[in-house]
């Protein structure tokens, strides 16, 4: 069962008339793309004579034009056209991790209708490239996965309590490993639980392509004409960020937009390159989907924990063996910024991190 669910949104006068915002979307970003409202349409599988006139009544709605026309040389957009395209990449990183969630738990809900006595492995993780690669790697394999997107912190809490069977962490390496790690190991324990390796990725600074505002490092959060956006409390990324604050000795309330927050990574992209923030933090990948300059911080690991107990339980070896399986690694490292070298390799805790740092 593969349920996916999309954001659609449609605009209109109160009690008025209203356009289907979302196919209007979809031929503004053909245009974007090729140049020309008759290639958007057919690529879109419209007529032309449809196409326009959805854009002109969507031109008449806002009273003003989305797309201007020249003798020879094609079709542009205007800046509000731009921008209804932005807002609406803006709204599908928000959501997507929500909405992926609610589709897995109805995916779920439907195969126990189906298959009442089927166990599920439950996985419990921020939101990230890698994740998103291996559930649809787990959906094409017909693996039980139901996923729940939460902060790591949320994360591991949840596998402690007994509510998921592997929790999404990250883990930086070189300084801040020692302090990032201590959060986790409220919950983890050396005898209960071990680690499954994701991937090696990394962190650094979203700017707005060709750096504008010239920007060279963490030092210049104090700059005021920054405006940064951040991940929220919990978050692994979050926080990353804290104590790389901490060390450049910037408090907080130096920071413009230090309490604007965003879910993910691409929402954090997405709304820099939006134009409504000029710096955050966040995996490279994210900052090469929404055409960002990229300034490298550090790398980091990515781990599943689950209980030592589960490595022996039917329903989780599958899931292990496809993500120690060549198209898990495959998959992974050809997301930019992301390494997988060690994708699927089982460690102990004291394996994975200096015994001395553990209880």
């Amino acid at each position: 069962m593969d349920i996916r669910l999309r954001p659609e949104w449609d605009v209109g006068p109160p009690g008025g008339p209203r356009i289907d915002a979302s196919a209007l979307l979809v031929l503004l970003a053909g245009v974007q793309d090729g140049g020309s409202l008759a290639d958007a349409a057919r690529g879109a599988g419209q007529s032309y004579r449809h196409a326009w006139g959805l854009v002109k009544r969507a031109e008449a709605l806002f009273g003003a034009p989305l797309i201007e026309s020249g003798r020879g040389r094609g079709s542009a957009l205007t800046d509000l056209a731009r921008k209804l395209i932005w807002a609406d990449r803006r709204i599908a990183a928000r959501l997507s991790p929500l909405l992926e969630s609610l589709a897995s738990e109805l995916e779920r809900d439907l195969e126990r209708s189906l298959e009442p006595n089927r166990a599920v492995v439950r996985i419990d993780a921020s939101h990230g490239f890698a994740v998103a690669r291996l559930m649809e790697l787990t959906h094409a394999a017909a693996l039980p996965v139901e996923l729940h997107y939460r902060s790591s912190l949320e994360s591991v809490a949840s596998l402690a309590r007994g509510d998921c069977d592997l929790a999404g962490l990250h883990v930086p390496i070189g300084e801040f490993e020692a302090r990032a790690l201590r959060r986790y190991l409220r919950w983890l324990r050396p005898d209960t639980h071990c680690l499954v390796h994701v991937a090696l990725r990394t962190q650094g600074l979203f700017v707005a392509r060709g750096n504008p505002k010239n920007v060279g490092g963490l030092a210049d959060l104090r700059r005021t004409d920054l405006r940064f956006v951040n991940r929220p409390e919990g978050s692994g990324t979050r926080v990353l960020t804290e104590l790389l604050l901490e060390r450049e000795g910037i408090a907080e309330g130096e920071v413009l937009g230090f309490d604007d927050t965003e879910l993910t990574h691409a929402a954090v992209a997405a709304y820099i390159a939006s134009g409504m923030a000029d710096i955050g933090i966040g995996v490279q990948t994210a900052a090469q989907r929404f055409g960002l300059d990229f300034i490298p911080l550090l790398r980091e690991r990515y781990f599943f924990a689950l209980r030592i107990a589960s490595l022996d339980q039917p329903h989780v070896q599958p899931v292990l063996a496809l993500l120690a399986s060549p198209a898990s690694r495959a998959a992974i490292a050809s997301l930019v910024g992301y390494h997988a070298a060690e994708t699927g390799r089982v460690q102990r805790l004291d394996e994975a991190f200096d015994p001395a740092l553990l209880p």
